[in-house]
């Protein structure tokens, strides 16, 4: 069974920066993308940033130029590192890996999430 752990969330100021770290474990063979989703209260889930097995990345507009992700293919890690961070970035951080290949077949795998709270 193929999981997502996150860890690095937390509280911290307007301006500070966090980082985000996500490892998939269990029998894994390859994965296409990873990425980070976020969820605020009230609202939907929405992209944040995702990378590809070829290292080609995305963001989104209201990020772009304030977190950088990151991937090792080998140890099938993903980080995002956010920095200048704002109170409209408070929401909880989701990994996902997209297109997991294992010994059941190809899937999608969310992690659990982790909080970030940003104090103005």
């Amino acid at each position: 069974q193929v999981q997502l752990v996150e860890s690095g969330g937390g509280l911290v100021q307007a301006g500070k920066s966090l980082r985000l770290s996500c490892a998939a474990s269990g029998i894994i063979f390859s994965i296409n993308a990873m990425g980070w989703y976020r969820q605020a209260p009230g609202k939907q889930r929405e992209l944040v940033a995702r990378i590809t097995s070829g290292g080609t990345t995305n963001y989104a507009d209201s990020v772009k130029g304030r977190f950088t992700i990151s991937r090792d293919n080998a140890k099938n890690t993903v980080s995002l590192q956010m920095n200048t961070l704002k109170p409209e970035d408070t929401a909880v951080y989701y990994c996902n890996a997209d297109q997991v290949s294992t010994l059941m077949g190809t899937r999608e795998v969310w992690g659990q999430g982790t909080l970030v709270i940003v104090s103005s």
